[in-house]
């Protein structure tokens, strides 16, 4: 399973309410994904974190304490992640203050291998080619390890090989945030490319993608025979030199796009096969959400008999009214209504009062029949009618 630029919010520019709805959507996507699909090895391509450049340390174990929560999974699954520039900083703004924190929470390991199939996970933002010392380090890391793969995959076995552990015989799979170097999206295609009005901008070197230097030399390198790479929140799929083909996984955040998405990955020594999986698209969420809130509010206004639906049931509820005395009051034409109470006319006198209740569709029932009797303050019937409304649950 791979995933990229997740984006946890930091104390500084993270709403509460942003935090509460897509970090929350995020963490039952992932949990969901985990048990569905029950993946052995997880990835995350950097920008774990949206202010690990220059968040303080107490901000920064909030933040690792919110991922470790949302982000959990059983023992025997790994999770492997890369560095991005939101975590370390750009090259210009990373430190080795910045880059052993992250280390410390999520291991430097560069080369990992599964069931015969060898992945190296790159510090994209230490390649900048301008020597600099965490570059240095980097790239020499690197290096150490394409000559340990390239020997592996000898036909003379590795005899002639560093003494230790011996590799899996396959190229092996880059796992990167910044892409390769690629002018720009012009090329790429799909739901969850980027919008083709930024297809056609070019990109930075650098800063949007990998230098052109860079990208050759780990092509040189490692020879693989899959890169993944995030950075772009986009998704998009290109062919290097010889024909290596580079996946770039977009955005796992709503924050990001409307439509996030991951990479189901099945992998052999020889082989792979890839298969993205969407979430829902956060308008279509906040849509259902809204609707059922609509839904519950009627409802609670239909019991509160606060409002009247269009859904006559056939019973009526008699209230009594003011009328003005010595006036027969006017039966009302509620001529549509099938009243269910079996009285025809009951005329008659208490005192100075008369009492009238006439029921609509009784031959005997005349308002006639109850003219010039004298009626109190309080008279007459108001018909009160209630629906319903199916709720589905």
């Amino acid at each position: 399973m791979v995933l990229a630029d997740t984006h946890l919010l930091g104390a500084v520019q993270g709403h509460w309410l942003d935090k509460l709805r897509r970090e929350w959507q995020m963490e039952r996507a992932f949990q969901t994904a985990l048990w569905l699909l029950q993946p052995e090895v997880v990835f995350i391509l950097g920008d774990i974190f949206d202010e690990g450049k220059w968040s303080s340390p107490q901000a920064w174990a909030d933040d690792v304490g919110r991922f470790r929560k949302m982000f959990r999974h059983p023992a025997h699954v790994q999770l492997k992640v890369v560095a991005g520039n939101h975590d370390i900083g750009f090259h210009y703004w990373m430190s080795g203050y910045t880059v052993q924190r992250f280390e410390d929470v999520f291991s430097s390991q560069r080369l990992f291998s599964r069931k015969g199939v060898n992945f190296v996970m790159v510090n994209s933002v230490a390649m900048e080619g301008d020597g600099c010392s965490i570059c240095a380090v980097a790239e020499t890391k690197l290096l150490e390890i394409s000559q340990w793969l390239n020997c592996s995959r000898e036909a003379r076995g590795p005899s002639l090989c560093r003494a230790g552990r011996r590799l899996p015989p396959s190229a092996p799979i880059l796992l990167q945030h910044y892409p390769l170097y690629r002018a720009s999206d012009a090329n790429c295609s799909g739901p969850d490319a980027a919008p083709p009005d930024e297809r056609t901008v070019p990109f930075t070197e650098r800063y949007d993608v990998l230098s052109w230097e860079a990208s050759q030399k780990l092509l040189w390198w490692f020879r693989p025979r899959l890169v993944l790479s995030g950075h772009t929140h986009s998704a998009c799929e290109v062919l290097h030199g010889s024909g290596t083909p580079e996946v770039s996984v977009p955005s796992f955040s709503w924050r990001n796009r409307n439509n996030p998405s991951f990479i189901m990955a099945s992998l052999t020594s020889q082989d792979y096969a890839l298969a993205k999986c969407f979430l829902p698209q956060e308008d279509t969420v906040l849509a259902t959400y809204f609707g059922v809130l609509g839904l519950l509010v009627v409802v609670t206004l239909a019991h509160l008999e606060r409002l009247a639906l269009p859904f006559p049931s056939g019973w009526t509820v008699l209230r009594t009214h003011r009328a003005r005395p010595g006036l027969a009051p006017d039966i009302m034409p509620l001529k549509d209504l099938d009243l269910k109470v079996d009285l025809d006319v009951a005329c008659g006198s208490a005192g100075d009062q008369a009492w009238a209740m006439c029921v609509l569709r009784k031959p005997s029932c005349r308002p006639e029949m109850c003219r010039g009797n004298t009626f109190p303050h309080s008279s007459l019937l108001e018909v009160h009618f209630f629906g319903f409304l199916p709720v589905l649950l």
